[in-house]
């Protein structure tokens, strides 16, 4: 019971200092229940060092990240549907372990977290950096923000954001396996790269010229120029989460 009263205090505490919206903390309470209900306070720590450590690099050098707001759909503040992008599959892993017991779960779901994790620190981290982002497919300069570009401080920022991940899960489980977490982890941001580079889609505003992940800019409908309409960063994120997960899992059978 204890587990799910600090499920409400971390999802209530995100929304007043703004971490998360309500729905966002709804989502947040949904996800933690799951992981609890399988997990119990081990899934909760592991899940709450990927969300702490996203508020607060979320935060860091918060006035710089305000300048590449135009090009980013969505700001500091989660809504439920960034929180299931990153928390479902988790999630779902949770379930299926509470309806089939078996150790090997602890690794599938720490690749889970490492890989959400390791996004997000290359995200946030990445996007202060002084270095001009190059794109992954042509290794061609781009503007700070852009979807599929990286930064030598952003692919650093996400390498360690999959290690503490697997660093945590391996003192709370100790038959997970650091460098595998942390391998697959990282692979799943580097999947989530090459998927912003390539499909997520991707606009140009009609007034001023920008591109932006917006369909709206400057009071106007903006043009797709790369990519689906359905496939934007959320689904970026779910997709790079299931793809580290699932090749893990088929790797770490053979």
């Amino acid at each position: 019971m204890n587990e799910y009263i600090a499920i409400v205090f971390v999802a209530i505490g995100g929304f007043f200092v703004r971490s998360l919206s309500l729905s966002g903390a709804i989502a947040t309470m949904l996800v933690g229940t799951a992981v609890a209900a399988s997990f119990s306070w081990q899934g909760l720590c592991l899940l709450g060092v990927f969300f702490a450590t996203s508020s607060v690099w979320s935060h860091f050098r918060h006035q710089q990240k305000q300048l590449l707001a135009e090009k980013i759909e969505k700001g500091a503040q989660r809504d439920y549907v960034q929180v299931l992008a990153n928390g479902s599959i988790p999630a779902a892993i949770s379930l299926l372990a509470l309806v089939f017991p078996h150790w090997s779960w602890h690794g599938l779901f720490a690749v889970s977290i490492a890989a959400a994790n390791a996004d997000t620190w290359a995200s946030e981290i990445g996007s202060v950096s002084r270095q001009s982002p190059r794109m992954i497919t042509t290794w061609k300069k781009v503007e700070p923000g852009t979807s599929g570009a990286v930064t030598s401080l952003g692919t650093l920022a996400s390498f360690f954001g999959a290690f503490v991940i697997a660093l945590v899960g391996n003192v709370l489980w100790h038959d997970i396996s650091i460098v595998a977490v942390s391998t697959f982890g990282f692979f799943g941001s580097v999947v989530d790269t090459y998927l912003g580079a390539v499909w997520q889609a991707s606009y140009r505003c009609t007034v001023c010229g920008i591109e932006t992940e917006k369909r709206k800019h400057c009071g106007k409908q903006t043009i797709r120029i790369k990519g689906q309409d359905w496939l934007n960063n959320d689904v970026v994120n779910w997709l790079a989460i299931f793809c580290s997960t699932i090749v893990y899992f088929f790797v770490m059978k053979l």
